[in-house]
């Protein structure tokens, strides 16, 4: 009976050791799938493929693929990252084909531009969890190679569109960043580009000595920081970080730098060109348009007489301007800005200078055909920012005797003679002038007569 039961004692004691061992068996093989089933859900059918053959499948993908592709799992993300500092990623990604306007590839051409757009949509992606100083760091070590994005690096700027791509590509890495990060950003391009000593030294030498560097400046300005903007207020955030640092005299000399006539010849800056003689809107609207962004509400770090006191002290760069030219900027850079600066020079007494700049308004509204209505209507309201009755008047009198003066000056210089086409020049200006002031006063007299008839 004890062999009996000794003998069924000990079967069944083995019995439950195999099924304990198998238990545990089955518990690390499971652990083991779990995670062969983690490793697959992140990489996908991937997780089978060498690393050189996925780099290999990448190849097939247009950038923006790849850029969807980053989004699938943290696993995708890294090895992505990986391949974009492979020397095959490099070579596919980093195209510098910077002056031919078309890049030719499988589809027949495609926009080198818009090939570093959906670039830096790739980095915007494969970068997201790292902090922004981290993800600068790693951008730029990947770019550092590219010697068209630097503000030197180009021997040929002006028939390069490398800086272009450089902006457009920041600017996608950048979308939706908060102010704080585009502050970061901004730091980190000028201590790259040593943007703030080459500043300085076009501000600070004589207009002209310095002219392939104006050129640089100017180019790098507009072409990585503020050209491809969508919303006004990001434009004026970026504009600002570049004058801001400055005093106002050398804010008023960098502005005309970045947005004032080039030479159609060289692309050199034409310095002379509001001193010389009248210009037309062309050469004005990109000054006018950087005017208005930073009188704009968006842009919160400008006061109005902020900016009044910069449109003022751009007016004598490099010299003191043609009052034409500067009534055309006024005209060009809106009503706001226009009265505002007027009403300035009323306030502060200056109303002889006040009255020739009111002739010279009339004068462009002829000439460029604006409604002279316009001008009336504007003088009307800067006659109600005089105190008094003797100041309206006072104002009103220098009007009519700056029409007077004006006319004999210019009927001096048809006089003279000179021939060819000074005397055709100041024929025509006095021509446009007898004009202006009869259409003036015309409009006087439809509102005055309008007024006593009703």
């Amino acid at each position: 009976a004890t062999t009996t039961g000794s003998s069924q004692h000990h079967p069944i004691a083995k019995q439950r050791q195999r099924r304990s061992s198998r238990h545990r068996r089955h518990r690390q093989s499971c652990s083991s799938l779990d995670t062969a089933c983690q490793a697959l859900s992140a990489l996908g059918y991937f997780q089978t493929l060498p690393l050189e053959i996925f780099q290999m499948v990448l190849n097939y993908l247009s950038v923006r693929d790849i850029s969807m592709l980053s989004m699938v799992s943290k696993s995708i993300s890294s090895h992505l990252v990986s391949y974009i500092s492979s020397s095959s990623g490099n070579k596919r990604l980093l195209l510098q084909d910077f002056h031919n306007p078309q890049l030719p590839n499988k589809t027949g051409g495609a926009s080198i531009v818009e090939h570093y757009r959906s670039l830096g949509l790739l980095l915007k992606r494969c970068t997201l969890l790292l902090p922004t100083k981290d993800r600068l760091k790693y951008i730029h070590r990947i770019l550092s190679e590219v010697s068209c994005f630097k503000l030197n690096g180009c021997p040929s700027p002006l028939q390069c569109s490398g800086l272009q791509c450089y902006g457009v590509f920041l600017q996608i890495l950048t979308a939706g960043w908060d102010e704080l990060e585009c502050h970061r950003v901004f730091n980190f391009l000028c201590e790259l580009s040593n943007l703030p000593r080459k500043v300085q030294t076009v501000v600070s030498s004589k207009p002209g000595s310095a002219r392939k560097l104006e050129v640089r400046v100017r180019l790098y300005c507009r072409s990585v920081l503020l050209n491809h903007w969508v919303h006004r207020s990001d434009s004026a955030f970026w504009l600002t970080r570049i004058l801001k640092p400055w005093p106002i005299v050398n804010q008023a000399r960098l502005l005309y730098i970045i947005f004032g006539p080039v030479s159609s010849l060289d692309g050199h800056v034409v310095w002379q060109k509001m001193i010389e003689g009248p210009t037309d809107e062309s050469c004005l609207k990109g000054l006018a348009e950087a005017i208005r962004l930073l009188y704009d509400t968006e842009a919160r770090e400008w006061t109005a007489d902020d900016v009044i006191s910069l449109l003022d002290e751009l007016s004598v760069v490099p010299r003191e301007w043609l009052l034409e030219n500067s009534a055309r900027l006024l005209i060009l850079s809106g009503n706001s800005i226009c009265f505002t600066f007027l009403a300035s020079k009323a306030v502060n007494g200056r109303a002889l200078e006040l009255a020739r700049l009111m002739v010279f308004l009339t004068l462009v509204c002829e000439k460029d055909l604006y409604c002279m209505d316009w001008a009336v209507k504007m003088m009307q309201k800067i006659c109600k920012v005089f105190a008094t009755p003797g100041e309206r008047n006072n104002f009103l009198q220098c009007v009519e005797n700056a029409f007077a003066h004006m006319a004999m000056d210019m009927l001096q210089a048809v006089l003279a003679g000179g021939g060819g086409d000074a005397e055709d020049s100041s024929f025509f200006n006095l021509f446009h002038l007898m004009n202006a002031q009869a259409s003036f006063h015309k409009e006087i007299l439809y509102l005055t007569m309008g007024a006593t008839t009703t």
